[in-house]
């Protein structure tokens, strides 16, 4: 089996990669038959986006600290246990925002894309969902829009709903509203076009995130799952993340 290691830059990861070539191998990405990322939730990330488009699966080893979308990490039997793996696909989101400036930038996000304040202003932000205006004005730290594989990540963490793998759901989530102050985001379908259209924005500036793609100063961000593509993510059966994912909405 071709297997191709990428590494996190620390000394665990570095030397767990150095024993498991020594016992398998180590090719090029465009001679593999599968990638197994050594780190965390980071790599596997970066590793997605790498292969994004193809056909080459991604399986990842946690030499992290989370590492939710990880196996567990040991050295035997490597080949059996990717063998075993059951796949799960990822479709991103497409993001298109375009600056003050005038300038279009296109990104892709596995997690989520988000929308933040840039300065001490809070931002003002009107939510369109397929050509419909939703919500006129949204005052806020930012916004975000996450695929089912992210919604346990930062959507979390602003207090967005988890989303089941196969729901086929988009949760919408504020991040510190201040008004509406009790509004606390939507679940969208997944084939929704959302866009988010920054008010007052050389007042109160913000920037858009697709995963690890900022761009700063936006006026207009569109955002909608692309299912022509996606990347294939393996876990060991007793690691399913559809598993995980539902064990994570009984954890207090």
């Amino acid at each position: 089996m071709n297997i191709c290691f990428v590494t996190a830059r620390t000394e665990f990861a570095e030397a767990a990669r150095a024993r498991l070539v020594n016992l398998y191998g180590d090719c090029e990405v465009r001679d593999a038959v599968v990638v197994v990322a050594l780190g965390g939730d980071g790599l596997m990330l970066e590793s997605l986006h790498k292969v994004l488009g193809s056909d080459l699966p991604v399986y990842g080893m946690n030499c992290g600290s989370v590492g939710f979308m990880m196996n567990e990490f040991a050295e035997a039997d490597l080949p059996a246990r990717i063998a075993a793996a059951h796949p799960s696909i990822f479709h991103p989101l497409r993001m298109h925002a375009v600056t003050a400036a005038g300038v279009v930038e296109e990104a892709m996000a596995i997690n989520e894309v988000s929308l933040l304040r840039q300065l001490r202003q809070a931002a003002k932000i009107r939510i369109t969902v397929d050509h419909r205006e939703r919500l006129a004005e949204l005052i806020c730290d930012g916004v975000l829009i996450a695929t089912p594989a992210g919604s346990s990540a930062y959507n979390l963490s602003a207090h967005g709903p988890i989303v089941p793998l196969g729901a086929n759901l988009l949760p919408l989530t504020p991040i510190s509203a201040f008004r509406p102050r009790r509004w606390r985001g939507a679940l969208l379908p997944a084939s929704a076009e959302v866009l988010f259209e920054v008010l007052e924005p050389e007042k109160r500036p913000v920037a858009a995130v697709a995963d690890f793609t900022e761009v700063r100063n936006v006026v207009s961000v569109a955002v909608s799952e692309d299912r022509s593509i996606g990347a294939t993510v393996l876990f060991d059966p007793d690691r399913l993340l559809s598993e995980r994912v539902i064990t994570e909405q009984f954890t207090v």
